[in-house]
Parts: C-alpha cells; sequence; structure tokens
C-alpha cells in the first residue's frame, strides 16, 4: 500500500514563485529515488485558529503563507530508503539561507493510508 509523506511550513508571500519552482526543481530527484507523486498547495482558507492550526503550528507571520503538500511513496520501506539516498545526494547540499521558506518552522511526518476513496 502507498505510503505518504506530509509537510506543512509558511513560505514568504513574496517567494510564492521562487518556493513553486525550487519544488518544481526538486520533482526529478525525488522521483530518481522512488517518489511516485508530489502535491504542494498554497495556502487560500486557512483559518486562525483559538487552540490549534496550520497557522499556529508553522508560526505563520503576517506575509507569509501556509503551504501544505505530500509526497507518494510506493511503500514505507521504498520511502525510508529513498530518503537515504536523497540525504546522501550531492544535489542536496544547499545552504539553508538560500532556501525559500524557514525549515525550522516546517512540521513533516510519514503516514501510512488508512482510507483512499
Amino acid at each position: 500500500m502507498a505510503y505518504i509523506d506530509g509537510f506543512v511550513l509558511a513560505v514568504p508571500n513574496a517567494r510564492k514563485e521562487e518556493y513553486r519552482r525550487h519544488a518544481e526543481a526538486m520533482v526529478p530527484l525525488l522521483k530518481e529515488h522512488g517518489m511516485t507523486g508530489m502535491v504542494e498547495c498554497w495556502g487560500d482558507d486557512v483559518p486562525e485558529g483559538k487552540l490549534t492550526s496550520f497557522r499556529m503550528a508553522v508560526q505563520q507571520a503576517e506575509d507569509e503563507t501556509v503551504v501544505f503538500s505530500w509526497m507518494t511513496w510506493p511503500s514505507k520501506e521504498a520511502r525510508d530508503e529513498g530518503w537515504k539516498r536523497i540525504m546522501a545526494d550531492p544535489r542536496m547540499k544547499m545552504d539553508p539561507a538560500s532556501m525559500p521558506f524557514d525549515g525550522r518552522r516546517m512540521i513533516y511526518g510519514g503516514f501510512a493510508v488508512l482510507l483512499e476513496a
């Protein structure tokens, strides 16, 4: 059964296109190491929470938008092996300051598919 990596992060509004290009550029590398698909979503109806929210989780600033994304993998084993190879790949050596978002505020996790309809 498929396996999902999910991500939520905040991206400065002024860097939206830069973020899209960055995500698009990552696709071949990720697919080379086993990812089967990726979806990147720019928040346009992300309410402020009272107790919890996407905005609170990533400490969204006023000039930022929440991005919600996920990657699909054939299995957890394929994902685990894929990420080992991805992180060892020299093309992943990027200066964190050049990233179009603050990776310290990104939340992520791996998910086993419970229902797909």
